[in-house]
């Protein structure tokens, strides 16, 4: 479980975050929804370290994150796993040295064990030998399946993606999101999905979080969010082009 307690953060006098509390339960999927300039890349990069809260804080699992010195925060980083938005796999290595990145930076494994632990990921995101094909011969969909394999490969107790589906066809789209959902519970695992897709809301989402100008509007669950009255909610999810034909239980 990942808890925020009243965690604020603002740049040059503008308030991106204000006063938000909630908790993220582990071996579901914890989707974050909101506009453009609601806060949820900025509360994300927050719950990494990746930028620091003005105030409030961030515990993993009863344990304080926020306020940690980057050494400090080396163990907790070992147990995060990151699906970055468009992937991120570094362009100069195959996708055999994209996943094995983060075993050689923290772990002490052998080549061997590292390679037993590359070709399981890669199995479990069904790309069996593609070890040695480079970031520019795969397709969109299969950038983002090597992404969640280098996300998993040290085993994490939290994933955090930034918008998975990010210029994915509808069809992959399901795909990404069935994978997030299967490797989220099999391995209970804490996820924490940013995402625009209401059909990713809809379909695995355990928990979702709505951010309203960087404060917390609303949150509950799928059955929830086709019966709330939330008002800006509603504008949010019915102004979705991919939310077309729902229609409100």
């Amino acid at each position: 479980m990942i808890e925020l307690k009243n965690i604020s953060k603002g740049f040059n006098g503008r308030s991106i975050l204000s006063n938000v509390s909630t908790s993220f339960e582990k071996g579901h999927v914890n989707l974050v929804i909101g506009g453009s300039g609601s806060g949820k890349t900025v509360m994300m990069k927050c719950m990494v370290g990746l930028v620091e809260v003005d105030s409030g804080e961030i515990i993993y699992d009863g344990k304080q994150f926020s306020g940690l010195s980057r050494k400090e925060r080396k163990p907790f980083r070992q147990e995060i796993g990151m699906v970055f938005q468009g992937g991120a796999l570094f362009d100069s290595l195959n996708v055999e040295q994209n996943v094995m990145f983060p075993l050689s930076m923290f772990t002490n494994q052998t080549l061997e064990e590292k390679l037993e632990r590359v070709n399981f990921c890669l199995r479990r995101v069904n790309l069996v030998n593609s070890n040695k094909l480079s970031p520019s011969e795969l397709s969109g969909g299969m950038k983002k399946r090597v992404a969640i394999a280098r996300a998993i490969a040290t085993k994490p107790d939290y994933l955090f993606c930034d918008e998975p589906n990010s210029g994915l066809d509808p069809r992959t789209s399901i795909v990404i999101d069935n994978l997030l959902k299967e490797i989220t519970e099999e391995y209970n695992i804490t996820t924490i999905m940013n995402t625009h897709d209401m059909n990713s809301v809809l379909e695995v989402g355990d928990k979702i979080l709505f951010l309203h100008q960087g404060k917390k509007w609303w949150e509950g669950t799928v059955e929830d969010i086709l019966r709330t009255e939330n008002q800006e909610l509603n504008d949010f999810i019915f102004a979705s082009k991919l939310a077309k034909g729902i229609k409100k239980h």
